[in-house]
């Protein structure tokens, strides 16, 4: 098996380039549709209130860690909106606001609470205002800002996550679908060589000599296990030096990566096994990769699909279940025994498409 293994790797450093490829095809799309940092969303606001009082409103709704506020006309607001050049649009008028959007989208519900956060604090210092004394707006100011230092009570929030609560995070989402897509090509490609060494009969004088059939097996899946593997904590360790933390938790998303490439490495010796050439194999690889990256949640939030049929089928995806270690270990915080169901799920897909793909292998080489 070391035999077989050592022979891999040379060829391997022969030829790095469609590895290297590959891993640089995955780094530039998660980038590309991710993006390497949070950016803000801007929001064009139109205010029917005096100069002053927009002014002032602007600066209270620029402390938001999330939105950028910037004022328009009214006419421009709906315009931007409406050419899907901004996701949401705020009109400011003196006792409510109005939000124009062209569609509906999580960010709307949190800007239409943080608004109305702000609007509930005006509304609290003008009815402060109306009981102060002769000074005012400023005693009411003075009282606000004492009832924000120093109030009577304090309430400790904290935040829970029920069992139908959804996150979707945009970076994280690209990140970990392209990386468990593209390492089903370098996967599958690097298994292709069992294919090959068979049909021009390399197996049979290796069996010929001490070098065992199971050690052959072998030695080749863990070939495609290790490149696999690899090709993943690079780009994994790459977005965390620019600044993709991991919820702190990079070794448990690492752990949680081997079910999932063993099962693409059972799949890939599945369709070895069932194609009869290697133009079948290359005209499959894509259709199948593609078809798991679109229904198992790899290309889009597996959380936004409504179809029953399409989650169905999601189910029969192992990307599905890679996606959800993956989210349940960074975004839900999740510890290892909890997710247990998909690492037994993906375990076994493993064993079955292993053991089925090498009966087909052997039914053709007896054949």
């Amino acid at each position: 098996m070391t035999a077989v293994l050592a022979a891999k790797f040379r060829l391997f450093l022969r030829k790095p380039w469609p590895f290297l490829a590959m891993t640089g095809f995955c780094i530039v799309f998660a980038f590309l549709f991710g993006g390497m940092k949070v950016t803000h969303i801007e929001i064009p606001v139109s205010s029917k209130l005096s100069e002053a009082e927009t002014k002032s409103m602007l600066k209270e709704l620029n402390q938001s860690d999330l939105f950028i506020f910037t004022e328009k006309k009214e006419e421009e607001l709906k315009r931007l909106v409406r050419d899907g050049r901004s996701e949401a649009g705020l009109i400011l008028e003196e006792d409510h606001f109005r939000i124009i959007r062209a569609t509906h989208t999580p960010n709307i519900l949190l800007l239409s609470q943080f608004v109305g956060q702000i609007y509930r604090q005006e509304l609290l210092k003008e009815q402060l205002a109306e009981n102060a004394g002769p000074n005012g707006s400023k005693d009411a100011e003075q009282v606000f800002e004492t009832s924000l230092s120093d109030p009577l009570f304090s309430v400790e929030k904290k935040s829970y996550r029920s069992d139908g609560t959804v996150v979707i995070n945009t970076r994280l989402q690209s990140l970990f679908g392209f990386s468990l897509f593209f390492v089903i090509y370098t996967i599958a490609y690097n298994l292709l060589g069992i294919f090959i060494e068979k049909r021009e009969k390399i197996w049979d004088r290796l069996i010929i000599s001490s070098v065992k059939k199971w050690e052959i097996y072998a030695g080749n899946l863990i070939y495609g296990f290790l490149t696999g593997y690899v090709q993943v904590a690079i780009v994994f360790f790459v977005f965390r030096l620019a600044g993709v933390d991991f919820a702190g938790r990079l070794g448990e998303v690492l752990l949680v990566l081997v079910p999932y490439v063993l099962a693409i490495v059972a799949l890939s010796v599945f369709i070895i096994g069932i194609v009869k050439t290697i133009e079948q194999f290359h005209a499959i690889i894509p259709l199948v990769s593609v078809a798991m990256a679109m229904i198992g949640g790899a290309y889009w939030p597996i959380e936004i699909v409504t179809s029953k049929a399409m989650l169905f089928l999601s189910k029969l995806m192992p990307i599905r279940y890679g996606m959800d270690l993956l989210k349940g270990v960074v975004i839900y915080r999740e510890s290892l025994a909890e997710l247990w169901f998909p690492i037994l799920i993906l375990c076994s897909f493993g064993i079955a498409f292993t053991a089925l793909g090498i009966g087909l292998m052997e039914r053709k080489s007896a054949g």
